[in-house]
């Protein structure tokens, strides 16, 4: 399984190192905000991904070096839009992160939060918790806009 975890994780940061250098291709805001928006999902991610490798009985040392180089794909992904950028137009990118985004919010996201717990407190964290982001995003707007 850790193995498995690992291809996966490569290839996914592979993808999200073409939707951020795409990003860039078209604005240094919209750039920064894709970029914002790969870390905060990317984080937690790579910390499921190191306790999903413990789990599988790897050690600690090793779970971390082979988490941290599967990360590293994100490099060649932004080098390859890079270099397709000089030939075609890589702006396409946009939408195929954009969607990547919608995707993990209406098929893990939100499932989570309707059928997490109903108490008053917990809804009152999400909500704010929403609209803290949408509020981020709209400062990232104003400073770069």
């Amino acid at each position: 399984m850790g193995y498995l975890i690992l291809f996966a994780d490569a290839i996914h940061n592979f993808i999200g190192g073409l939707a951020i250098a795409g990003s860039f291709m078209v604005s240094l805001e919209v750039g920064v905000i894709t970029w914002i928006a790969c870390a905060a999902h990317e984080i937690p991610q790579e910390f499921g991904d190191f306790g999903i490798l413990l789990k599988s009985g790897w050690k600690k040392y090793n779970a971390l070096m082979y988490n941290f180089i599967s990360a590293l794909t994100i490099i060649p992904g932004g080098v390859v839009t890079f270099f397709l950028s000089a030939n075609i137009d890589t702006t396409f990118l946009l939408p195929f992160a954009a969607g990547n985004f919608i995707y993990i919010a209406a098929s893990d996201l939100i499932p989570e939060i309707k059928h997490g717990k109903k108490d008053l407190l917990h809804r009152l964290i999400h909500f704010v918790t929403f609209i803290l982001g949408i509020l981020f995003i709209l400062g990232v707007r104003i400073i770069f806009g």
